[in-house]
């Protein structure tokens, strides 16, 4: 087994599981630790649609972590990580988040206000001089269309649009516009997915002011076939809360076409959610014109309109 495992957040994405085996394959490089990148969830169709494109295996999937020392990236909050994180050390972390993490030990910390990981770790690779295997830098690429959903979200940076360009090139990517439609479409496929497994397929819990907050996001290009099924997400959302006890869950439904989204909300904090997005809910459905990111969008309204 390695000395390091290096993974993402729960219910990873597509950004998740490509930085991981990334920086794994940075650190060992640069650095000769032993690392390997492994998973905390099955990958995603997006994710296996660019793993499968670029030939690459997908990490195995843990629940807890399996060596004394790991390296965390795209997270940092103990409820999006392993279940015996506190058990284990952090040697390292590379995130694109806000932090909420304490440590008693020093770390290298890699954190930059950008669009996805991979364009962090992009410049990781080119400012030490490693090069970047083409299969890496296709998953690397694709990590960056996922999280700025081609650049069109109000999270992408200029470096962001830098990177893209310059790991599309080492991919071998003629044309990233084209594969990216692809990719984002991969996912959308949600007919056979049960409520369940659209409610948990991009999930994350958080705590504002003592209430604990479930907001899950998923990407279509037909947001009423999704809430057709409004009745049986609530009653998926209800058992969900009960059994995992969050005080409130946030279900957005993102058009990744027009970049618009609708929610569907259950709990008892509907005065907190409308007055942070200043809109009346209508029958637990709320409006999000031009609302795509979880991160820039919804987290942070929430946070204040919660305090």
């Amino acid at each position: 087994m390695s000395e390091y495992q290096v993974f993402g957040h729960t219910n990873p994405d597509t950004d998740t599981i490509a930085s991981a085996i990334a920086t794994s394959y940075l650190l060992n490089n640069l650095y000769k630790w032993d690392t390997q990148a492994v998973a905390l969830g099955t990958p995603n169709e997006e994710t296996t649609f660019a793993l499968n494109y670029f030939k690459v295996q997908a990490p195995n999937v843990i629940k807890e972590a399996e060596t004394e020392k790991v390296v965390l990236v795209d997270h940092n909050e103990a409820a999006q990580s392993v279940t015996n994180l506190s058990d284990v050390t952090v040697a390292s972390i590379y995130d694109h988040h806000k932090f909420n993490f304490s440590n008693s030990d020093p770390l290298y910390i890699v954190a930059k206000p950008w669009g996805s990981v991979a364009t962090i770790l992009y410049f990781e690779f080119k400012n030490n001089n490693v090069e970047i295997p083409s299969e890496i830098a296709g998953l690397m690429a694709s990590a960056i269309i996922s999280d700025t959903l081609l650049l069109k979200s109000p999270t992408t940076t200029d470096v962001d649009k830098i990177a893209l360009e310059e790991l599309a090139k080492v991919a071998g990517l003629e044309n990233y516009k084209e594969y990216g439609l692809e990719l984002l479409k991969a996912g959308t496929n949600l007919e056979n997915k049960t409520e369940e497994e659209l409610l948990n397929g991009d999930a994350k819990t958080f705590t504002m002011s003592g209430r604990t907050i479930r907001i899950g996001q998923v990407n279509t290009v037909d947001i009423d076939s999704v809430l057709s099924r409004k009745d049986k997400l609530l009653a998926a959302m209800d058992k969900q809360m009960q059994k995992n006890g969050f005080d409130d869950f946030l279900f957005v439904i993102t058009d990744i076409l027009n970049s618009n989204s609708k929610a569907i909300f259950q709990g008892e904090d509907l005065a907190f959610v409308e007055e942070a997005f200043s809109i009346k809910a209508d029958n637990h459905i709320i409006d999000l014109p031009g609302v795509v990111s979880r991160k820039k969008q919804v987290v942070p309204p929430l946070e204040e309109s919660f305090k």
